[in-house]
């Protein structure tokens, strides 16, 4: 269970890196057909990367989570199992 720990922690920092990065060093750019005006290529293609590091990192983050909740629940469920079968 702690391999799977590491792996939300390592996604949480690395999502709020990408998040700060983007807020940082390119705050002002939008998608490039929303833009009334134009726009630097090079902060629209740093922004196109850190949002899709950001949004890997966040599921990433979501399915490490709900395999660590899947995890503990079949622990408890079959902790449950024995302990009835014990006290019979």
């Amino acid at each position: 269970m702690s391999a799977g720990w590491k792996v939300f922690w390592l996604s949480a920092i690395v999502f709020a890196a990408a998040y700060g990065l983007a807020r940082l060093l390119v705050p002002d750019v939008v998608p490039v057909g929303y833009a009334e005006e134009p726009q630097q290529s090079w902060a629209v293609l740093t922004a196109f990367v850190l949002r899709a590091i950001e949004l890997t990192a966040g599921w990433v983050g979501v399915i490490a989570l709900l395999l660590l909740a899947g995890a503990g629940l079949r622990e408890a469920l079959r902790r449950a199992r024995n302990d009835r079968r014990v006290t019979r």
